[in-house]
């Protein structure tokens, strides 16, 4: 797991309470859920979600664990994102409106305040935005190689 540089995370509180105004049955499965992405600062993959669950619920299946993942991302208590090992999640951001500066080696994430949605001026009038998603990929400070030609 790696680090997020973030004051304010959803909690385990949050999570439930979208999963309850959605109609979902608060099981002690979905508790566990909601206790690992609260408590996780950094992005998992579905595989380690699956292997955290399994320990505990040795019955739950992958199918299970990866629909959970993407019903979470579609109420917006999880954020994913597509790195070089595959989709990841983490628990969406409770903070202010910011966008992340992600370290793919690391996964370290750094917010960051600029918005491109300030500049788009040329967005349809008949086009209703309902969410953005802005994230910039590539090293942090500790993670930039030191030779510039291994980023060629």
């Amino acid at each position: 797991m790696a680090n997020h540089e973030h004051e304010t995370q959803t909690t385990i509180e949050d999570i439930l309470k979208a999963m309850s105004a959605k109609g979902w049955r608060i099981t002690d499965q979905r508790k566990s859920l909601a206790t690992l992405f609260a408590s996780s600062t950094g992005y998992l993959a579905p595989k380690d979600v699956y292997d955290y669950m399994r320990q505990q619920y040795p019955g739950v299946s992958f199918d299970t664990v990866y629909r959970n993942l993407r019903l979470l991302s579609e109420m917006g208590v999880l954020e994913q994102i597509y790195l070089n090992d595959g989709l990841k999640f983490r628990a969406r951001c409770e903070s202010h409106h910011h966008h992340h500066l992600i370290c793919v080696s690391c996964e370290r994430t750094i917010p960051f305040e600029f918005c491109p949605m300030k500049q788009m001026a040329g967005v349809p009038s008949d086009f209703l935005v309902l969410n953005h998603r802005f994230e910039i990929l590539g090293y942090c400070g500790e993670c930039t190689p030191a030779d510039d030609k291994e980023l060629q």
